[in-house]
């Protein structure tokens, strides 16, 4: 069958090259893409929200399945887009419908659905412009730190968690009076904080039944020891050591059971995966987010570990007969390390030609924010790419990853030597 792609980063790479690996993929396409898809797949130069486009695509190119990498087209429903075609309506879509993206793309609702299914989660409450002054009050009955929540998206970008009570009451006027994170802030939601380790699960489900994938831990902050500004993530392991049999068995009854329970009892249509950010807290899981899609940069380490047939998968998911599938996992573990460009997560130059890629030896190299111009790779982005390893444990693939990286160069590159450091 011919597939399609939404997505320019790494985790669009990582869906690439496992789908390629199908026997039932004939021809790959992928929108827009990198310069590491632009090895394994057509590029096509199309944004993941221009509906219009991609139908014109799907139809010229009679596309069977499409994969939905970020969570803009989702949250915008590309989903029902396609059902709502009649020349569309016979493609599969993996990715949740509008109302199922909601889980990602409204905080409150979130909130909302996990009260709903009794799902551990932080206390909150949700505040406008016009309940300022309500939220203000609510602030102050909470023990430092404050977390604030836009309750859109906002890029990654719309949460702090803040020390000082004034600076929290500011920082909330900020955000909704002043739109400091656009119309993501229209509504912010307040939350405690929940003080403990974090990781995160995957769930592949076709709205009734699911199959877990391996978990896995990111590193967000820019800085080593976790310190400095948040990113889109500088790293990950899978998987987490910390998740013990136990503790993923809570995970499982609490949270992931509930969760495809919830989606269902809602008549919610839900062809896709979920991402489950969770904390740890003593011996017990509470859920922080929902994503509507996989992680960056943990996909790079989770999809790796995964022998099946990932387009079989898919259109199990797509057919609703995802029950009693049985995932085949590599036990070894998996550690990826994310190349970024200098300055990045604020101002940075692009256009850095890459150089040492072909001297890459036990590791893979997922693209994100690269383009290919004549015949250099160069960076397009802030995350550039991330490199992958497999080993017996992820210390292992981390000095692989290392080793690797020592080869690669551009201009100003950055990244972080401590991945894994908290484990």
């Amino acid at each position: 069958m011919n597939i399609l792609i939404l997505g320019n980063g790494g985790r669009e790479h990582t869906f690439a090259h496992k789908i390629v690996q199908s026997k039932h993929c004939d021809t790959l396409f992928v929108a827009p893409g990198n310069a590491g898809t632009h090895t394994i797949a057509t590029n096509v130069n199309i944004g993941v929200t221009d509906f219009d486009a991609i139908k014109k695509l799907v139809l010229d190119e009679d596309i069977d399945m499409v994969v939905v990498g970020p969570e803009a087209p989702l949250v915008e429903g590309v989903f029902d887009f396609f059902k709502a075609d009649g020349a569309l309506k016979n493609v599969k879509v993996i990715g949740p419908s509008k109302r199922g993206a909601l889980l990602e793309g409204s905080k409150e609702r979130a909130k909302e659905f996990m009260a709903m299914h009794n799902i551990p989660t932080a206390a909150y409450e949700a505040f406008t412009a016009k309940s300022l002054e309500a939220g203000k009050k609510f602030l102050e009955t909470l023990t430092a730190p404050y977390v604030l929540k836009a309750d859109g998206l906002a890029a990654g970008k719309g949460v702090l968690i803040l020390d000082d009570l004034a600076t929290a009451k500011n920082e909330l006027e900020d955000m909704l009076t002043n739109q400091k994170f656009g119309a993501a802030s229209e509504t912010v939601v307040i939350e405690e904080f929940l003080d403990g380790i974090e990781l995160s699960v995957f769930v592949l489900t076709d709205g009734k039944s699911h199959v877990t994938l391996p978990t896995a831990k990111d590193y967000k902050r820019i800085g080593e020891g976790d310190k400095g500004l948040n990113t889109g993530g500088m790293g990950a392991v899978s998987p987490v050591p910390f998740a013990d049999a136990e503790f993923m068995k809570k995970i499982e009854e609490r949270i992931v059971i509930p969760t495809v329970d919830g989606i269902r009892k809602e008549e919610i249509e839900y062809k896709g995966f979920i991402f489950i950010g969770l904390i740890k807290v003593g011996d017990d899981p509470y859920v922080i987010e929902y994503n509507v899609r996989m992680g960056d940069p943990e996909t790079e380490v989770v999809l790796p570990r995964i022998k099946n047939d990932l387009v079989e998968l898919f259109e199990k998911v797509s057919a609703e007969k995802l029950e009693d599938t049985q995932l085949d996992v590599d036990t070894q573990a998996a550690a990826t390390v994310m190349l970024v460009s200098g300055g990045y997560p604020e101002s940075y130059e692009k256009g850095k030609v890459v150089t040492g890629l072909g001297e890459v030896r036990g590791s893979t190299v997922f693209h994100a924010g690269t383009t290919v111009d004549g015949d250099n790779v160069v960076t397009s982005g802030g995350r550039v790419m991330a490199v992958t390893s497999l080993a017996d444990d992820f210390k292992k693939a981390l000095e692989t990853s290392y080793g690797n990286i020592e080869k690669i160069t551009f201009d100003k590159m950055n990244y972080r030597k401590d991945i894994g450091f908290d484990l």
